[in-house]
């Protein structure tokens, strides 16, 4: 004769909608006890019961937000590419030796690239090592994606000088 405790050994699977603290992140398959899964994750919304209809959207799901997630990352590639044929000029006052009177922010370079070249970058994303405070041509980073970098060519010239 099996001795049947209550609460014990018995386990279910859920699927997390939600990240719940100290049991897993959303999208997660998860063995918890039956009472647990019964009485709070299903009751709050935070998770599923793993049967096959809710595992097999699950799947589905995934395929599809790993399809948008390589989407994503072709489109900054290629507008990485583009970038790297795009100059944006920028106008500054300065003195003498070529030094500009204040500096270049990823702000004006932002508006720039919209204004001349019709690219919508971040501010955010653009990356200056140290601020622009000559004149010259500059490489300047822009973060379009995790995995993806652009170069954007950013030349400072004198204001009252000619094109």
């Amino acid at each position: 004769m099996i001795k049947y405790k209550k609460g014990v050994g018995i386990k279910m699977k859920v699927i997390l909608i939600q990240d719940v603290k100290s049991l897993g992140k959303k999208g997660e398959v998860v063995n918890v006890s039956d009472g647990y899964a019964r009485n709070f994750i299903l009751p709050k919304g935070l998770g599923l019961e793993a049967d096959a209809k809710n595992l097999n959207d699950l799947k589905l799901q995934k395929a599809n937000e790993a399809k948008k997630a390589q989407q994503l990352l072709e489109a900054a590639q290629e507008l990485a590419k583009v970038l790297e044929t795009k100059e944006v000029v920028l106008k500054m006052k300065s003195g003498k030796d070529g030094k500009a009177f204040g500096a270049v922010s990823s702000k004006e370079i932002a508006s720039a690239a919209k204004q001349q070249c019709d690219l919508e970058l971040d501010k955010k994303k653009i990356q200056l090592p140290e601020s622009i405070k000559a004149l010259g041509v500059y490489e300047v980073s822009v973060k379009l994606h995790p995995q993806v970098t652009g170069k954007l060519k950013v030349k400072v010239i004198e204001e009252n000088a000619a094109d």
